[in-house]
């Protein structure tokens, strides 16, 4: 096990709360999932009455027909889940993938690029149903170190602090994924981690293999000139397939995103105050009531 490995392993091993692990517990139970991730802003903040974050990695069979066709090049499934637990309701968006997949999308064998930079960030192993999941995950957050690195080395500056190339690197997905952020994303990602950056990079660039110079706080990466162009080409061709792959990905949630009703309404109650009741057409037909709900939350 080298650095990088030992670092990752410490990061997804993080205890978390009794109602998270109940949770996760609940949710591979309820998707047939062999290993949960917990991420996002509650792992940061512990604030319960929030969404909670998961990735559900399981073998991919939950489905048939075209939406497991559409599952297997258009991942993750994505659910919205309100779970009793612990005398509370906890409520959790779920994107549910193929393991298998999720380490191939981490090692950066696909034009998709959120995976390796979701995953970059902190985040943490709840469930592992056995050795071979466990050990599955942490080689897979371990590769997504490496592919992130080895991009921000070719998309960065010459030389600079952990943080400028991180922030070069988060910058360039933004502009390559259909996302609406505001200016500076990046750096609040950065900012709420700062010290998991600042490690993580030099460690993930010598696991890559890539030389290191270091004058006071600055990195300067070097790549063989044959390399540099190699990754920038890989570069470009995500760049070009990014606003196309998550336009397809929007369109598929749009009619398989479970609990999508019910996610929109909780929403709307909680930044408005405005409840809007649950009805059966309005579960089933999240789409056709949207503009009788968006009506009534502009006339309030």
């Amino acid at each position: 096990m080298n650095a990088l490995d030992t670092v990752v392993a410490a990061t997804l091993d993080r205890p978390v709360s009794a109602e998270i692990t109940a949770a996760a517990d609940r949710l591979a139970d309820l998707l047939g999932g062999r290993a949960v991730l917990f991420y996002g802003s509650v792992l940061r903040t512990g604030d319960l009455d929030g969404v909670l974050d998961f990735y559900v990695l399981g073998d991919g069979r939950r489905h048939r027909g075209l939406r497991r066709l559409a599952g297997r090049w258009l991942w993750p499934d994505v659910s919205y889940h309100e779970l009793p637990v612990g005398g509370r309701t906890v409520r959790a968006k779920v994107a549910t993938m193929p393991l298998t997949t999720f380490v191939r999308a981490a090692e950066g064998a696909f034009l998709d690029t959120t995976i390796w930079t979701r995953f970059v960030q902190p985040a943490v192993l709840v469930r592992a149903s056995d050795d071979a999941a466990r050990d599955a995950v942490q080689r897979a957050i371990a590769a997504a170190a490496v592919t992130a690195a080895r991009f921000a080395a070719a998309l960065g500056p010459a030389s600079g602090s952990p943080r400028t190339f991180w922030r070069a690197l988060f910058a360039a997905t933004y502009r390559a994924e259909l996302r609406v952020e505001r200016p500076g994303r990046e750096n609040q990602i950065i900012d709420n981690a700062p010290d998991h950056f600042d490690r993580l990079l030099p460690l993930a660039w010598e696991a890559a293999g890539i030389r290191v110079g270091r004058r006071g706080g600055d990195l300067s990466p070097t790549l063989p000139p044959s390399e540099r162009r190699r990754l920038r080409a890989a570069w470009r061709a995500r760049r070009r397939a990014g606003k196309p792959l998550n336009l397809a990905r929007l369109a598929k949630a749009a009619f398989t995103f479970d609990g999508a009703a019910r996610y929109a309404l909780w929403k709307i109650e909680r930044h408005t105050g405005l409840t809007v009741p649950l009805t059966p057409w309005r579960e089933r037909h999240p789409i056709l009531a949207a503009p009788g709900v968006l009506w009534r939350v502009w006339r309030r």
